[in-house]
């Protein structure tokens, strides 16, 4: 079988990013157009100026992409493009342009799930890895356990009934007056904090499910700063911090680890923005290492978004025979599997 070079565009939120991958597994150029400058004095991303500035930056990021992979498009066999789920005008962007680009070159064109795209960051990461194993994403608006069977079948285990964990951190972050992105402010935070210093609540539901909800943690965490700024009492912002990222933590892991026993299944990956934590990373080795598991995780740059990851899963799908066509549309609520 002859070597299958894949471009890979991702503009599913305020990241407009390419990349050319080999085979699936080989990167060969990942580029990041990140907006998060722009976004940070509104604490978050507004969908509008999102969108504009992926209109902005997708052909210059494409044709750095081809250029720092020393490939034309004549080189490219498939095209994959993030389809959902995300931020629709931003989606759009995307879709629209790997159509148009499919259509003017004649290249396979597939549509790509994004939550399947961050499982796939461990595939670049780790060239041993193969299914089936659990997997957690975890992310600003995602957070699942799922259980990749195969590189196309996925069963979700769990996911968040309110909340992600990503969007609880920076809401947290915002009201410390700390700042957005939440995640690597409050992972930075923490470290001069005290983990067990306030008891913040962990969420386990009685039903049988590994679902997560951190609505009510977000919601004893405003209280304590409230509470604590109506006493006139200063508020010790990494206690805080620490405490919080800690009742996070715990319920991630421990679901993830439940399970993985469950399925009998010894290897456990980590996925999405919030896989670059330091202590999620570290708790996962360590509690992966007493069971004698296997613990996979990408670089950090690879699971922030990005497209190689996306290159990555079009592989896989098409080689599953999973190819779109031109009515490809953008799915802001699309579901894994």
């Amino acid at each position: 079988m002859k070597d299958l070079v894949i471009l890979g565009i991702e503009s599913s939120c305020d990241e407009t990013s390419a990349a050319v991958v080999k085979n699936g597994r080989e990167v060969l150029s990942n580029v990041i157009s990140s907006q998060i400058n722009i976004h940070k004095k509104y604490g978050g991303v507004v969908p509008e100026i999102a969108s504009r500035k992926h209109v902005e930056s997708i052909v210059p990021v494409v044709s750095k992409a081809l250029l720092e992979a020393n490939k034309t498009l004549d080189d490219i066999d498939i095209i994959g493009v993030t389809k959902g789920p995300g931020l629709v005008g931003a989606l759009l962007v995307g879709v629209s342009f790997a159509k148009a680009l499919s259509f003017s070159t004649k290249k396979t064109l597939v549509g790509v799930n994004h939550i399947e795209g961050h499982i796939c960051a461990n595939y670049l990461q780790h060239k041993d890895l193969e299914p089936p194993f659990i997997c957690l994403v975890v992310s600003g608006g995602h957070s699942h356990i799922v259980y990749v069977k195969d590189y196309n079948t996925f069963e979700i285990l769990g996911q968040t009934r309110d909340d992600a964990a990503g969007e609880a951190f920076d809401k947290i972050s915002r009201a410390l007056g700390l700042g957005y992105p939440g995640g690597p402010i409050i992972d930075k935070c923490a470290r001069d904090g005290n983990p067990h210093k306030i008891e913040f609540p962990r969420v386990h539901f009685k039903d049988g499910t590994f679902d997560f909800s951190f609505s009510g943690l977000k919601t004893s965490v405003l209280n304590y700063i409230n509470t604590m700024t109506q006493k006139n009492e200063p508020i010790n912002v990494p206690d805080v911090c620490a405490s919080f990222q800690q009742a996070v933590i715990d319920v991630l892991v421990k679901n993830t680890l439940e399970c993985a026993r469950i399925k009998k299944i010894s290897k456990i990956a980590i996925a999405g923005g919030v896989a670059s934590n330091s202590l999620l990373r570290k708790t996962f080795l360590d509690e992966c290492n007493k069971l004698g598991y296997k613990c996979y995780y990408p670089n950090p740059i690879l699971c922030t978004d990005n497209a190689a990851m996306i290159a990555c899963s079009a592989y896989y799908e098409y080689l599953n025979g999973n190819i779109s066509d031109f009515n490809l549309d953008a799915y802001p609520s699309l579901k894994l599997g």
